[in-house]
């Protein structure tokens, strides 16, 4: 069967066989993949027609429109070559059905579409008839006009509202009760609105923040609205600090949670009694936390954009709080502690603990309670209006020490058996045994918190089976004292000299205070110029300065001795030697230009930081070392004069090393040496 089509020059025969199969087999009218088992085609330029679109009538009466007919037309009857179709909103070029009166547009396809006309849909939601469309086909992509999302399934179409005003309606959306009850908002009912109420031009609301179109059910007596999505998606949440729900906006936006003070591009959740906004994580947030950085616990406090005065700065990044927002601060009276949100739930600053309503933080006040002491005192006396125990029993120690204010020399290598530095009064001493402590080490509490780790530290004198340890902080190996972190995993230790260190420091190489901070990846030491790590804590310039110092610079004695000088030489921060005079008079090599040093004013002595305090500083003289790769136990000595060679690389050992005290094993090697891989190579 052939036929003759208007709108093709060619004769077009019926073909009810699915031959073609060819997914480039478009319909010349509608655009549409020819799936159909029977359509029509045209074998000259390989054209092909729908069934239903050949059989289309030139003119039709559409209920969208009774006023007047449409007519079939074979191009946009518009100048610009193009248009809008009124159901679907997509854009043609080709064959539309057309009211020329009207400009009314539709689709071939829109226009064969089954539709009825929907009888009782209220005028309160919209003023015009609604026809009810089953099946479109896909066809229509616009959004519902109800919950603004695409649609779907079975719709309701306005014909009256024209391109670029659709209205279309899911079935759902069409048939939603005008009035409901909400646990959300129990008060009162609420009432359908085809369009959110009228807000002040600045209001921070949620509808206001997306620019909400579309459905909302509000109460005009509380200015309270909830959206479509909020209603028929997640279930509201709620926690027991917060004495409202929190509503899902399932809608991305941008917003400033309330909670943490940051930005969010994602799904907030709202408070609509306190109009606030904030992450699903942070609805959780606990209300008061215990951390190392401060004395104190920290509350959780938030603000209703109340217009504030002061200027506050995070205590832990130094950067300014916005205190309109979310923060902890320390609820003392008298105390301006305060930090961001993120700050302070840091997993570095945090231990995750959260402190309970009703908690008493003065039952944590553990420093100088009886219990957290190691020392009895046996005996006392009176020095001035100070009363000062003037022997104590240890519990790192066997006998009973004897309080000692004589004077210590540069001669004499005496060491404190808490923290390895020279010894200096006023100290403790064993009269049985060479055992001192400085009065600061013997006073030491068993348990202590520290900035520079979440977790409380508990003092101990006890190493690895290598018989020494290593500080997490400045990566020194040291003897002697230290605290250690025994939860869980954990396996923290800090040296007594980094023990010493609080959260801000005062560094005569900076005019600056500088502060510590945990995250320091991406930045250098501007002492030794070593790349910090994620992990590393250090101290920094707040300022502006570009200036850091990690835990082991920040630590180096700021005088030291050297044995060809009878001065103490001084940490030196700045070179104002040219290139060709920076050598190192101990060692003789080449110093390099702005790195610390160590120097002499009245000797003109110049030495390495290594040179002068040696490889060793917190390693007790004599103490024996296990497991370096030698078949026996090594000491850690002080060579001054007479200095044997390193057995690994072949020059002196000067100053400190490992040394084999065995008869007749000379072996002799640099600390640096031993832990070098040429030297477990030789060994295996």
């Amino acid at each position: 069967m052939e036929i003759q089509h208007v709108f093709h020059p060619h004769n077009l025969v019926f073909i009810e066989d699915h031959g073609i199969a060819s997914k480039a087999a478009h319909c010349f009218m509608c655009d549409k993949p020819v799936e159909d088992w029977s359509y029509y085609s045209c074998n000259p330029c390989e054209s092909y027609l729908h069934k239903r679109c050949a059989e289309a009538a030139r003119k039709i009466w559409h209920p969208f429109h009774p006023k007047h007919p449409l007519t079939l037309l074979p191009k946009s009857p518009y100048s610009e070559g193009r248009g809008i179709c009124d159901l679907c909103g997509k854009a043609f070029r080709r064959f539309v059905y057309n009211c020329h009166v009207c400009k009314l547009d539709l689709h071939i396809n829109c226009a064969l579409l089954q539709s009825s006309i929907a009888a009782n849909f209220p005028n309160s939601l919209h003023p015009h008839p609604l026809f009810f469309v089953q099946n479109h086909n896909n066809e229509v992509e616009s959004d519902c006009s109800g919950c603004q999302k695409p649609i779907s399934g079975p719709f309701y179409h306005c014909s009256y509202c024209t391109y670029p005003t659709l209205f279309n309606l899911h079935k759902e959306c069409a048939e939603l009760p005008l009035e409901i009850n909400h646990p959300c908002h129990g008060k009162h009912p609420l009432t359908l609105l085809p369009q959110p109420p009228s807000h002040p031009q600045k209001c921070g609301c949620s509808l206001c923040r997306i620019q909400w179109k579309g459905f909302v059910y509000s109460c005009s007596l509380c200015n309270f609205e909830l959206l479509l999505d909020d209603l028929f998606s997640r279930p509201p949440l709620t926690d027991a600090s917060h004495e409202h729900q929190w509503m899902p906006i399932l809608r991305k936006m941008s917003f400033i949670c309330d909670f943490c003070g940051t930005a969010g591009e994602k799904f907030p959740y709202f408070c609509a009694a306190c109009h606030l906004f904030v992450h699903k994580n942070c609805i959780s947030l606990p209300r008061q936390i215990k951390i190392t950085r401060h004395c104190h616990t920290i509350s959780l406090s938030y603000s209703l954009k109340q217009n504030q005065v002061e200027d506050w700065m995070c205590k832990i990044c130094y950067k300014e709080v916005d205190i309109s927002y979310g923060h902890y601060r320390c609820p003392a009276s008298r105390c301006l502690y305060v930090a961001h949100v993120r700050c302070a739930t840091d997993e570095a600053i945090w231990d995750g603990t959260i402190m309970l309503e009703g908690y008493d933080e003065r039952s944590e006040e553990v420093v100088q309670e009886p219990w957290n002491l190691i020392t009895d005192v046996v005996e006392q006396i009176i020095i001035g209006e100070l009363m000062v125990a003037s022997e104590i029993k240890h519990s790192y120690h066997d006998h009973n020490l004897r309080l000692t204010f004589s004077g210590k020399t540069k001669d004499d290598d005496s060491q404190c058996d808490g923290c390895t530095r020279p010894l200096s009064t006023p100290f403790y001493s064993c009269e049985q045994c060479k055992f001192f402590l400085h009065k600061v080490c013997a006073e030491l509490p068993k348990q202590l918190p520290h900035p520079f780790h979440k977790h409380l530290l508990t003092l101990s004198n006890s190493h690895d089976e290598d018989n020494y340890s290593s500080c997490s902080a400045c990566f020194r190996s040291y003897h002697g004292f230290g605290y250690r972190c025994y939860k869980g995993g954990c396996r923290f230790r800090i040296d007594i000299q980094c023990m010493l260190l609080s959260d801000t420091l005062k560094h005569p190489s900076h005019e600056h205070s500088l502060f510590l901070v945990h995250n320091n990846k991406g930045t250098s030491c501007s002492a030794c110029f070593r790349k910090l790590r994620s992990m590393d804590v250090a101290y920094r310039c707040m300022k502006r300065c570009d200036f850091s110092l990690d835990v082991g610079c920040a630590t180096l004695s700021l005088t030291a001795w050297y044995k060809y000088d009878r001065h103490p030489l001084t940490l030196t921060y700045l070179d104002h030697y040219e290139l060709s005079q920076l050598y190192c008079d101990l060692c003789e090599k080449k110093r390099e230009p702005n790195r610390w040093f160590y120097y002499c004013v009245d000797c003109d002595n110049s030495l390495h930081l290594n040179c002068a305090l040696g490889d060793l500083p917190y390693m007790k003289l004599g103490n024996k070392i296990e497991d370096i790769g030698h078949q026996h136990r090594l000491t850690v000595v002080k060579n001054i004069w007479n200095c044997p060679p390193c057995k690994v690389c072949p020059e002196l050992c000067n100053g400190q090393a490992l040394e084999c005290k065995e008869f007749g094993c000379n072996f002799t090697i640099h600390w640096a040496c031993c832990r070098s891989s040429y030297f477990w190579d030789s060994i295996w």
